[in-house]
C-alpha cells in the first residue's frame, strides 16, 4: 500500500507524510478490561493416552512438567484453556 500512496503522492505533487515512532516509544497497549488479576493452574494429572488437542493446550499454557504450577493473567481465555482440559489442569487458589 506504500507503493500505491508514493504513486499517488507523485502523480498529485503531495506527498503523503509518515511520521516513523521516536526511539524508545511504544504503541499503547489494550486493557482487556483485566486489572492486573492473576491466577495459578497447576498440571497435576499426565496427558498420556489422551488427544493431541489437550497435550497441545497444556503445552500452550506453558506447562511442561507434572505438578508443576504456573501464573498466567485471568483472562478468559486462559480460564477457557482449564476448561477444555479439567481432568488434567486446575486452578490452584
Amino acid at each position: 500500500m506504500d507503493v500505491v500512496s508514493n504513486v499517488i503522492g507523485a502523480i498529485t505533487g503531495t506527498p503523503e507524510e509518515q511520521t516513523p515512532a521516536a526511539e524508545g516509544e511504544r504503541a499503547p497497549q489494550s486493557d482487556n478490561g483485566n486489572s492486573g488479576g492473576k491466577i495459578r493452574i497447576q498440571y497435576y494429572r499426565s496427558f498420556i493416552a489422551f488427544p493431541k488437542t489437550q497435550k497441545q493446550i497444556v503445552r500452550s499454557v506453558g506447562l511442561t512438567k507434572l505438578n508443576q504450577i504456573v501464573e498466567r493473567s485471568d483472562t478468559p481465555s486462559m480460564r477457557g484453556f482449564v476448561a477444555k482440559v479439567p481432568h488434567l489442569l486446575r486452578i490452584v487458589e
